[in-house]
C-alpha cells in the first residue's frame, strides 16, 4: 500500500470514529508504530488531526461553520431546554434582558415569555417572533439580515444598541476555551456581542457542554466578561474547574 493511500485511510478513520490509536493502526495495515507516527505527523502538519498521546483526534471543523437555525436546533435540544430553564430563574419582573442569535437563545426566549413587565432586547428576528403577542416588551435592533441565523448585524445594529443598558446578557456561543475566549462564527455577529456585554450589568454564557474546548473564527471576548455560565452535567472537569478558579459562577442544568 502506498503512503499516501495508507494515509487517506487513517484520516477517513480518524473521521469515522473521531480518534485513533497507533497501536490499532499498525497492526490494521501491517506496517511498523514508527511509520504510523510518521503518518500522524504528516497528517498532522497538513492541518487533517489533532496528534494526541498514543493516537490522533480528529479536527472538530462544526464550530468554523456558519451552520444554519434549522440545523442548530436538532442539535443538544434537551439540554439547550434544561440551560434555558435554569436561565428563567435569573430572571425577575421589571428587568431589561438582552438575548443575542442562536437556538439557546430562542430556548430561553421561550423559557421568559410569561415573566410580567419584562423588556427583552434582542438582534434576532426569530426571538422577536417567538415573543410577539405575550406581555414581554420586544425592542429589535436595526442592521443587516443574516439568513443563516436570522440575525441583525452591521453598523445599524451595533449603533441602536449603544445606547441601551441591561441587568443581563444571555449570551449563546459556538465555542468556549478558557484560554482563548468566547467565540463565533461571524465577524459581524461578534462585534455586535462585543457591545451587547458592554451594555448589560451581568453576562451569563448559555452553552451545552460541547461548545466547551472549541475555538471558532471569530473572538467575541476572553472569560475574564463573563459572570455566570450555565451548561450541562456533561461538562468536562477540567473546564468547570477552570471556571471556578477564575471566578466564574457554574450553574447545572
Amino acid at each position: 500500500m502506498l503512503a499516501e493511500e495508507r494515509r487517506r485511510k487513517i484520516l477517513q478513520l480518524t473521521e469515522r470514529d473521531g480518534r485513533v490509536v497507533v497501536k490499532d493502526l499498525a497492526r490494521r495495515f501491517s506496517t511498523s508504530l514508527i511509520t504510523i507516527r510518521k503518518d500522524l505527523e504528516c497528517l498532522q502538519g497538513q492541518g487533517r488531526i489533532e496528534r494526541a498521546h498514543g493516537g490522533a483526534l480528529a479536527i472538530d471543523r462544526g464550530s468554523w461553520q456558519d451552520s444554519t437555525l434549522r440545523e442548530k436546533e436538532r442539535l443538544h435540544r434537551k439540554e439547550k431546554e434544561r440551560i434555558a430553564t435554569a436561565a428563567a430563574l435569573r430572571v425577575f419582573p421589571g428587568q431589561v434582558v438582552i438575548l443575542d442569535s442562536g437556538t439557546t437563545s430562542t430556548a430561553v426566549a421561550r423559557a421568559t415569555r410569561n415573566i410580567r413587565n419584562l423588556t427583552v432586547i434582542t438582534n434576532a428576528v426569530n426571538i422577536a417572533a417567538e415573543l410577539a403577542g405575550t406581555g414581554v416588551e420586544v425592542i429589535l435592533t436595526g442592521g443587516a439580515l443574516r439568513p443563516n441565523s436570522f440575525s441583525l448585524v452591521g453598523p445599524l445594529a451595533e449603533e441602536s444598541l449603544r445606547f441601551i443598558t441591561a441587568d443581563l446578557l444571555f449570551l449563546a456561543v459556538d465555542g468556549f476555551d478558557l484560554e482563548y475566549g468566547l467565540t463565533t462564527p461571524n465577524l459581524l455577529e461578534a462585534k455586535v456581542n462585543r457591545i451587547m456585554i458592554a451594555n448589560a450589568r451581568r453576562t451569563i454564557v448559555v452553552c451545552d457542554s460541547s461548545k466547551f474546548g472549541r475555538r471558532s473564527l471569530s473572538l467575541i471576548a476572553p472569560l475574564s466578561v463573563v459572570h455566570e455560565t450555565i451548561t450541562d452535567d456533561k461538562i468536562p472537569s477540567k473546564y468547570l474547574r477552570g471556571l471556578r478558579e477564575a471566578e466564574v459562577k457554574v450553574v447545572i442544568a
